[in-house]
């Protein structure tokens, strides 16, 4: 039986390939995964069934010649950096080698078809927190009237977390802030804010909102912000949610789910303090009400107060008796009938001067 080396099939793959390899075609595919070295991009393209099953898996490669002109073309037109779950439309050959097997030369990509593929998952996206009621959680939801406990979900190193807390301090109140660290852009970004918003969750009762701010990054790394499973993280969180994502493209879908999406982290910080400068005035307005209504009650009080001595004075028996009445008493009691007087009583006469006492003959 005659046999063929592997390097002999090989050459035969190849010599059947040729054709392929010096043709260009279109390729519709989702990226499996993705990496860079030495400025060649390297990719894992699958293609899935309906029921999300991989129905085809093939490597790719784009050049450094060409992938560094490719990535910041599409990213422009997108705003969008490539990344693993996306689909794409690239421009590819065929490339087989004995030892690295059969993959895909990318020379080219269309945005607008990525452009019109994250569009339509946003859609849906939108569509599937609507119909699961997810859209307006939080928007029932109540922000105390003076939010000072705030748990803030955001990378240490972010700009736009020290411009938050510098923008706080700014404002003269004492907050209370707590920092759940998350990586805030890249492909572990969803997951690692979700892990925070869960930490938060499960200590709810010791903070009065949750402030989830990125700011300081590009905006090509804003897809996980568009995510189901990140948004409806953010919809179900029981404490009121402020996003300042930091960017001022079309709102992101967490931005729809949450209690007040506001651009930068600057701008939440803002509102905080405003919130606090109108409860604050609002208590001095209060505090001013309250002086003159106590201070126009002491008058009140006063006045009733004169009255009430005005008529004990012409009600007094000094009064009385300076007007030349007097007053007799039985055993220091009003003497009211002569009935209760007989032979031998002795009684008291009161007068403005003095007392005399009498006996009944």
């Amino acid at each position: 039986m005659k046999g063929y080396s592997l390097s002999q099939i090989a050459q035969i793959i190849q010599q059947s390939l040729s054709l392929l390899s010096s043709e260009s075609f279109w390729v519709r595919a989702e990226i499996a995964s993705f990496s860079t070295r030495n400025g060649h991009a390297y990719f894992e393209l699958v293609e899935k069934s309906a029921s999300g099953q991989i129905a085809a898996k093939m490597r790719a490669t784009c050049w450094s010649n060409t992938f560094p002109m490719l990535r910041a073309y599409f990213e422009q037109e997108t705003g969008q950096s490539l990344q693993v779950g996306m689909n794409v439309l690239l421009e590819c050959s065929v490339s087989f080698h004995p030892v690295y097997s059969l993959s895909l030369n990318i020379y080219s990509i269309d945005p607008t078809f990525t452009i019109g593929e994250l569009a339509r998952q946003r859609q849906e996206t939108i569509k599937r927190l609507a119909q699961e009621g997810l859209m307006d959680l939080q928007k029932g939801l109540s922000l105390p009237t003076l939010p000072i406990r705030l748990a803030i979900i955001s990378s240490e190193q972010a700009a736009g977390y020290g411009d938050f807390i510098d923008e706080l301090s700014k404002g003269g109140y004492r907050f209370h802030c707590t920092l759940f660290t998350a990586l805030m852009q890249g492909e572990r970004a969803e997951q690692s804010i979700i892990d925070a918003l869960r930490k938060v969750e499960s200590q709810k009762e010791q903070y009065d909102a949750i402030i989830l701010i990125r700011g300081g990054g590009a905006t090509t790394d804003l897809g996980c912000f568009d995510s189901y499973l990140l948004s409806a993280a953010c919809a179900e969180c029981s404490l009121p949610i402020l996003s300042g994502i930091g960017h001022t493209r079309d709102i992101s879908i967490v931005d729809m789910v949450v209690y007040l999406p506001l651009k930068t982290p600057t701008a939440v910080a803002d509102y905080l303090v405003e919130r606090l400068q109108q409860q604050s005035e609002r208590i001095h307005r209060l505090r001013l009400r309250l002086q003159k209504t106590a201070e126009m009650q002491i008058l009140i009080r006063r006045h009733r107060i004169e009255m009430l001595r005005q008529r004990l004075i012409a009600c007094s028996p000094e009064r009385i008796y300076k007007m030349g009445y007097s007053l007799a008493t039985i055993n220091n009691k009003p003497l009211q009938s002569i009935s209760q007087l007989s032979k031998g009583t002795t009684f008291q006469t009161h007068l403005s001067d003095g007392t005399i006492d009498s006996v009944v003959l």
